[in-house]
């Protein structure tokens, strides 16, 4: 069995750690945007495939027998490029999801669909921002039309992509993070409320329980629905256990 995965988060580096202990073949596809990834066994390559139609002329180059997609839940893009390569050459396909968040009494949890919805709602909870949705999407926080006054704390691995808001400060970091440290981190900086993607998983949570702690008010953007008909796994474990030996036979 030869399987791709499709990586971009913790899940994905312990999935190959747990294939390649099976002796299975394993490639880890990465896409890039991190300059200096940590190793990781098997294979890897780096950039895109070109849409579905270079995935799946990989795929069968490449004899893959099974795909794994697990990528951060908001990457609908190569998501959808997964599902479609593998309705087209018949390679089993299972999605890797954490599970997502899920508020406690305490939360002032202010749930939107996209970052634009989270930046409207910001004015009427706070001035002072900690922004944690990563260095994609930033455009949506710079004011149009009228100006805000609002200020940012933009955390993300990788210098964010502009244009970013006027008034803000980055911080490169990368997870995980301590309770004790977000809660310094926005006591430091004065931040009256925080804005995340619901990515899941405890690397970045503590943020969660800092500012329950602080009684801030926490704009979450929900997380999207995997591609329609593709199966889904909560963990490593549930993976290895859904893969199953028929793959093998997949490639025609």
């Amino acid at each position: 069995m030869h399987a791709l995965i499709l990586a971009g988060t913790t899940e994905a580096r312990a999935l190959a750690t747990a294939l390649t202990a099976t002796g299975m073949r394993v490639t880890t596809s990465l896409a890039g945007r991190v300059r200096e990834p940590k190793p990781l066994p098997g294979d890897l390559r780096t950039g895109g495939f070109g849409g579905p139609d270079g995935l799946a002329r990989w795929m069968r180059e490449h004899h893959v027998t099974a795909l794994l997609d697990a990528t951060h839940p908001f990457a609908t893009r190569i998501s959808e490029n997964a599902a479609e390569a593998a309705r087209r050459t018949g390679i089993q396909l299972i999605a890797l999801r954490r599970p997502g968040w899920t508020p406690i009494p305490g939360d002032r949890w202010h749930s939107v669909r996209t970052l634009d919805e989270a930046a409207a709602l910001l004015p009427t909870l706070g001035r002072r921002v900690f922004l944690t949705t990563g260095r994609l999407g930033l455009h949506a926080f710079v004011p149009q039309g009228e100006a805000h006054d609002l200020w940012f704390l933009i955390r993300s691995v990788e210098e964010p992509d502009p244009p970013t808001p006027h008034a803000c400060q980055v911080l490169l970091d990368r997870g995980p993070f301590t309770i004790d440290g977000e809660r310094a981190l926005l006591r430091e900086h004065r931040i009256d409320v925080l804005v995340t993607k619901d990515s899941g998983g405890p690397a970045t949570a503590a943020k969660l329980t800092a500012a329950r702690e602080l009684g801030l008010p926490v704009v979450v953007v929900r997380r999207p629905d995997p591609p329609a008909g593709v199966r889904t796994a909560p963990d490593v474990d549930t993976v290895l256990a859904l893969l199953s030996p028929a793959a093998a036979d997949t490639y025609p």
